[in-house]
């Protein structure tokens, strides 16, 4: 047998990979605006020194984030409709909720937001990552700039998270 290149069983047309980059980037945009709103208390409530500068960084990168989202809805003729993100807002409600746990030390408290914010990046990264394949597939440059650039911001504050965690270990 020659090698030839494996077709996809079931091949996706352009209206359907349209229809999948908007819906996820629709539920990431909606997960992005709470984030926005919800890591300055996350911030404040933080023990460790370099894990209020790193949220503070990240709040930045998020909204960083959200003009470029808006810039890609505009390159791409569509504008936000709101779809479900209650995963992606469920692992960011943990975060806070291990924050206040009664009893535990404020380093205790601060190793469980490092998780989450951790576990919240590798979600991004996979996230603007497939959407990028998606936007390249589509022959969409400017939409896949954009989208490399969220997913560098991601793949950056990840390190980062990774970085104190290993520091405070």
């Amino acid at each position: 047998m020659e090698n030839q290149p494996r077709q996809p069983a079931t091949a996706l047309n352009q209206d359907d990979l349209r229809h999948f980059l908007l819906s996820h980037l629709h539920r990431i945009y909606c997960a992005k605006t709470q984030l926005v709103e919800k890591l300055p208390l996350l911030e404040k409530i933080s023990h460790f020194l370099d894990l209020k500068q790193a949220i503070a960084e990240t709040t930045e990168a998020v909204r960083m984030q959200i003009m470029r989202m808006k810039e890609i809805y505009i390159a791409m003729d569509a504008w936000y409709h709101p779809e479900s993100c209650t995963g992606l807002l469920g692992l960011l409600d943990e975060a806070f909720q291990s924050t206040g746990v009664a009893g535990d030390s404020p380093a205790l408290r601060d190793m469980s937001v490092l998780f989450y914010m951790y576990n919240i990046e590798s979600i991004e990264t996979a996230s603007f990552k497939t959407m990028l394949l998606v936007a390249d597939g589509l022959g969409l440059p400017e939409v896949s700039q954009l989208l490399l650039e969220c997913y560098d911001d991601a793949c950056e504050d990840k390190a980062l998270f990774h970085e104190i965690t290993a520091h405070y270990l």
